[in-house]
């Protein structure tokens, strides 16, 4: 008779995967329904994030640190200038450059956002320690460096 062949959900280290993945689309899930009331999706919560850490970027700076392309960001920020939550300035020393900062109102919903956000995640995270955390993305980001950079 001949072995039966390893089959991948055989493996603990698939099954841990892809208890991570589940894990992973349920927080997205979470999100996603959290953030409709405030009429946001995760992407336009992810530029407005960056452009409160970093006022005045450019269109290409934001879409260089989110690690997703330019036409990305191209379809997302006129939506977000559509909805009143950002405007965009022309850049002193370049006019073809323009450079992206809140409105009164994006803080504002940023803010809201940004308590639910951190609302799941405590939920979420609760059942671990600080330390498990901390091993928890000192895994994820060694995964990263294995697979290389995402541009």
């Amino acid at each position: 008779m001949t072995a039966k062949p390893a089959l991948p959900w055989d493996n603990p280290r698939f099954r841990n995967w892809i208890a991570l993945v589940r894990a992973e689309r349920a927080v997205v899930r979470e999100l996603t329904r959290a953030l409709a009331p405030l009429d946001l999706k995760i992407g336009q919560l992810d530029v407005l994030m960056n452009i409160y850490r970093h006022p005045g970027s450019s269109q290409h700076e934001v879409a260089r640190k989110l690690l997703v392309g330019r036409s990305s960001i191209t379809m997302l920020v006129p939506q977000l200038v559509a909805q009143g939550l950002i405007h965009r300035e022309s850049d002193a020393a370049d006019k073809r450059i323009m450079r992206l900062h809140l409105t009164a109102e994006g803080e504002k919903r940023l803010m809201a956002a940004l308590k639910l956000y951190c609302g799941i995640l405590d939920r979420v995270m609760a059942q671990s320690t600080v330390a498990e955390c901390d091993a928890m993305g000192e895994q994820m980001r060694r995964i990263e460096a294995i697979l290389g950079p995402d541009e």
